[in-house]
């Protein structure tokens, strides 16, 4: 389980915030449909080695605001230019109490179709599921060994997932394809590069006659 320490937050708005980030922390909430909203405050560095290990969709336990509050990282807000946290939003879960969450798709393995030359198109990147709190999945693997001729389909419905973990998109929805690659777009610059040489040509040759007359 992966826990996380965090300080109960005294002060509130833009200015508490402020103060809160300048000291290293990033201010946060939690709640829940069983939890009352409570402000709190993370250390940067220990916050970023968290979301990595945990990503939004496994379990941080947090610690230092009494009992031990088990949460999903709902929602991280970041900043446009340095891409750091600037607030975080913890919600806590009841267990027993199925909640939807994204998880990011694991692709492994290489497609025999790809390795022969076809282009590799990767629809989705998260899967959308429904499931108890203490069974989410860090993430779901999607092998695309199984994407073997050019036309190949991978869907949602195909995808193997762990007891008590439900898919909240339609089965039908595709994960990823293998297709040719095309070669148009070249040959068609090509082509018109051709033709601008001759349309030049022909243009300085009038203009030469133009100048002789």
């Amino acid at each position: 389980m992966i826990t996380l320490e965090v300080t109960k937050r005294e002060t509130s708005g833009t200015s508490g915030a402020r103060g809160v980030r300048r000291a290293g922390f990033v201010p946060g909430i939690v709640y829940g449909a069983h939890k009352e909203p409570t402000p709190v405050s993370v250390e940067v560095r220990a916050f970023d080695k968290v979301l990595r290990e945990a990503g939004e969709s496994s379990i941080v336990m947090l610690e230092g605001v009494g009992a031990a509050i088990t949460t999903l990282i709902h929602e991280v807000d970041l900043d446009p230019v340095t891409h750091r946290p600037r607030h975080i939003d913890f919600y806590a879960v009841t267990k027993g109490e199925k909640v939807e969450v994204a998880v990011p798709i694991n692709f492994v393995n290489e497609s025999p179709a790809v390795k022969a030359g076809a282009n590799l198109v990767k629809v989705l990147h998260e899967l959308e599921i429904k499931a108890d709190p203490m069974s989410l999945p860090h993430d779901v693997e999607v092998d695309l060994a199984a994407l073997a001729v050019i036309g190949d389909q991978i869907h949602a419905g195909d995808l193997k997932l762990p007891a008590g973990v439900e898919l909240m998109i339609d089965a039908e929805e595709v994960i990823a394809l293998v297709q040719e690659i095309e070669e148009e777009k070249g040959e068609m610059a090509a082509a018109d590069i051709s033709v601008i040489e001759v349309e030049k040509k022909g243009k300085e040759e009038g203009s030469g006659e133009a100048k002789a007359e």
